[in-house]
């Protein structure tokens, strides 16, 4: 490493990245397009978008990348914010499941 220069901890790169995640997750979903996405928009246009059902999942708290307890565009935000902390959460709890596994650690030949 050259003088001058400090080594960066894991823990403030994993601060970090999560920071600017949930602020991309609240700020940019409050910009995002209200045009329907690619699968929705190709049913439209292919003419089957009529048989479309509702999921088991339909009313619930954050169905339709909303949170539909909140009005306006807050919802939006709540959604990605409350989706960003879901991945973070089963990512670090599958990872302390490999991490974790008898001979994890033992170099594979």
């Amino acid at each position: 490493m050259s003088a001058g220069r400090r080594a960066v901890s894991t823990r403030a790169v994993v601060v970090g990245v999560l920071l600017v995640s949930l602020l991309l997750a609240g700020v940019v979903s409050l910009y995002a397009a209200s045009t329907p996405d690619g699968l929705t928009k190709v049913s439209q246009e292919q003419g089957f978008a009529d048989t479309e059902t509702e999921h088991g999942a339909g009313d619930g708290p954050f169905a339709g990348y909303d949170a539909g307890f909140l009005d306006g565009d807050l919802g939006g935000a709540v959604a990605g914010v409350a989706g960003v902390l879901v991945v973070l959460v089963l990512g670090t709890a599958l990872t302390a499941v490999v991490r974790r596994r008898p001979g994890a650690d033992e170099p594979r030949g």
